[in-house]
């Protein structure tokens, strides 16, 4: 009875019946896997149709001219754009970099010493929207520039003289003013320059918001007998969203004291007081 015991328990007594239960494991264990895999797909598919990620950060940046040159854009112009989600009531804090162009022409023509007057006048303006709202401060001019050229000539002259005489016989040199042609001076500058400003959103709510950057062009031109035209130009450029937690109050510091707050603190004079409402400060996670 020992040795049939024995035989019985023994893994090697019978390698068949050792075979089905090693198969049998290994159906369960890939069975039990698939499962698990069947259930995570139908998970991660749902995290992704739910929209957005939640970032703290999002840019959008154009290596073109966003608007070529031109004397004027006929109002606002969405140059950059990009969406993010704010995970909470926050600020969002915008920065904005663009690379600004003008482009003034005058010219002026005078004879008989006339006075002549051209002037050319260009600027471009930029403001930053969320969800179509503008941000705070509101249009920002980044590049602007006023050219006026005057002159008071004589005229070209050298082929207008004539010889008269005089009553007593004398003769004298005089002008003929129909001949006189006008003589000219013109004024070119052409610049670019890059410009950044920033923009702050307060109490941004809960969701998905599209921050998009506008820009226009504007222009005039006046003249009397010369010509002028100008033109602006918006080259390469870089919007960057942030976003980020504000100090909330008015803190005012009264000059050799302690922070004072509320209505006392508003009534110092504003030659001795510094405020500190507004100041950022970015959260890193």
């Amino acid at each position: 009875m020992q040795t049939l015991l024995t035989a019985f328990t023994s893994p090697h007594a019978n390698p068949e019946i050792q075979q089905q239960r090693t198969r049998a494991t290994l159906i369960k264990k890939l069975s039990i896997g698939l499962l698990v895999v069947g259930l995570a797909v139908p998970v991660a598919r749902t995290s992704q149709a739910g929209g957005l990620a939640s970032a703290q950060f999002a840019f959008s940046t154009s290596q073109l001219d966003l608007i070529k040159w031109t004397s004027g854009t006929s109002g606002w112009v969405t140059i950059l754009a990009a969406p993010i989600k704010t995970p909470s009531s926050k600020e969002l804090y915008v920065s904005a970099s663009l690379e600004a162009g003008l482009y003034t022409q005058t010219l002026v023509s005078s004879k008989n010493n006339k006075k002549d007057t051209s002037t050319a006048s260009v600027a471009i303006q930029v403001q930053a929207l969320i969800d179509g709202q503008p941000m705070p401060p509101g249009t920002v001019t980044y590049a602007a520039r006023t050219q006026t050229l005057s002159a008071t000539l004589e005229g070209a002259i050298g082929n207008c003289l004539r010889t008269v005489t005089n009553g007593d016989g004398t003769t004298s040199i005089i002008v003929d003013q129909s001949c006189v042609t006008p003589e000219i001076i013109e004024l070119i500058l052409s610049t670019l320059n890059a410009a950044s400003f920033n923009f702050v959103a307060s109490n941004v709510p809960v969701g998905t918001h599209t921050v998009s950057l506008q820009a226009r062009i504007t222009s005039t031109t006046s003249v009397n007998t010369g010509t002028a035209s100008a033109s602006g130009l918006v080259g390469k450029g870089t919007m960057i969203v942030q976003i980020v937690r504000a100090t909330k109050g008015l803190s005012t510091q009264i000059a050799g004291g302690a922070p004072v707050t509320g209505a006392a603190g508003a009534d110092a004079p504003a030659a001795v007081r510094r405020t500190t409402w507004g100041q950022i400060k970015t959260i890193y996670r």
